[in-house]
């Protein structure tokens, strides 16, 4: 059996230093998809090192385009798309590899696809995608797993998304933008990563209004040519580290952190007691010396509610806090699957199909834990970091996919963690 990573935690340890927050994976996966768009040259500042976007640079690889990474900066050359098919081992690899199929669809007018993979936390069906590309004047036929997607040509559509989906919202920016007419997205995201990527869009020659509302309108345009953008801040491991630093009653300074984007997730924090402030436009000041109460209630919702993508690391936090906290998750069914690795920890967590109670304990203990998903592995780091003795998370390939460099992060401001082969 081949050699796999496990990130290996001495807990009791208490965090205090500065932390850089990474570039956003999920604003830098559509505009990663989004420079197929382009004629020239695209070059993106903050782009993550992580595998997620690894593998989004080999799509672009596999479809024609050339690219290359110097550090934290990606250039992509888009002049040339000699394939339109998204290989499958890929698809599998990265749910979010859906993203291509409005640029390819944009660009080329066709696009052809695997049913799209990634962490196992619930049904995320592409159906909201495929509904609004045949309003668009796309062809969709399944073949035995497989999705050949063609137009004659994309018209403008005006599009009611029954709930407001980040990816949905994504792709039908990416098939509109090249399209004849005016696309109306109605419910659409308004998460501040649909802000970013259309903002790239709008820098490119893109006419967008409304990111960031409920109506995105899109007014086609004949062309787009590359620019150079800097990524957004990652808002999600930002809370991440905030947790973590709040979980060993820590103080820390979150830098190239974008506090508005963060304001669900400060105010659970501030309730449970935590100091923060902003300051100087891109930093965040976090001190967890009190004692830490729990939130009586966590309801996670599309944004500008609170986050799933934080709720199991604000749940790691929750197991240390004074109280009880109930968590209901309306995003995914299947947002859960940490749970059962965290009270190994000693974590008193009840589940009740979408809610979960948790019971704050004085103490936790180190164990042996498997990392279930991204979102999942992260929460058990952060648990790891209040326990007592050596927590080690296997399968942390699933963190690496979206956190970037997290051990030397957290070990630069004094935590006792570091990357281990398991056989």
């Amino acid at each position: 059996m081949s050699a796999r990573q496990a990130i290996s935690v001495r807990g009791g340890r208490t965090l205090e230093g500065e932390i850089v927050i990474q570039g956003a994976k999920n604003s830098a996966l559509p505009i990663l998809a989004a420079s197929v768009l382009c004629k020239t040259e695209v070059t993106l500042y903050n782009c993550p090192r992580l595998t997620d976007c690894d593998a989004a640079m080999r799509i672009l690889t596999t479809i024609g385009c050339s690219c290359k990474r110097e550090g934290n900066v990606v250039s992509i050359n888009p002049s040339v798309v000699s394939a339109t098919e998204i290989p499958s081992s890929l698809m599998r690899e990265m749910r979010s590899s859906v993203i291509f199929s409005g640029a390819l669809l944009g660009r080329e007018k066709r696009c052809r696809l695997s049913f799209p993979g990634g962490c196992e936390i619930g049904a995320r069906p592409i159906d909201y995608h495929i509904a609004a590309f045949k309003k668009m004047g796309v062809s969709v036929q399944d073949e035995h797993g497989y999705l050949n997607l063609t137009a004659q040509k994309l018209s403008g559509a005006v599009i009611v998304l029954p709930m407001p989906s980040v990816g949905a919202t994504e792709n039908i920016m990416l098939a509109a933008v090249l399209a004849k007419g005016v696309t109306e997205i109605h419910n659409a995201a308004r998460e501040p990563e649909i802000v970013d990527l259309a903002e790239f869009l709008i820098k490119c020659g893109a006419k967008i209004s409304g990111a960031g509302t409920e109506l995105i309108v899109i007014e086609g345009v004949k062309e787009l040519y590359g620019c150079d953008y800097t990524v957004m801040p990652d808002r999600i491991a930002a809370a991440t580290y905030l947790c973590a630093g709040a979980v060993t009653r820590g103080e820390l300074v979150l830098a190239k952190a974008d506090y508005n984007s963060l304001r669900p997730v400060i105010s659970v924090l501030e309730q449970m007691g935590v100091s923060i402030y902003g300051y100087g436009g891109n930093y965040i000041y976090i001190n967890a010396k009190k004692t830490l109460k729990a939130p009586p209630m966590i309801r996670t919702a599309v944004h500008p509610g609170f986050p799933t993508d934080a709720q199991p690391v604000l749940m790691a936090l929750c197991m240390t806090a004074e109280g009880t906290t109930v968590f209901s998750e309306t995003i995914f069914e299947n947002r859960y699957r940490h749970v059962s690795e965290l009270t190994r920890l000693g974590g008193k967590i009840n589940v009740e199909g979408r809610v979960a109670v948790v019971e704050g304990v004085p103490k936790l203990s180190g164990a042996e834990l498997m990392a279930t998903d991204l979102r999942g592995g992260a929460a058990m780091v952060v648990a790891a970091l209040f326990a007592d003795g050596v927590t080690r998370v296997g399968n942390a390939s699933y963190i690496y996919r979206g956190y970037e460099d997290i051990e030397e992060r957290l070990r630069s401001v004094g935590a006792d963690i570091r990357t281990v082969q398991v056989h």
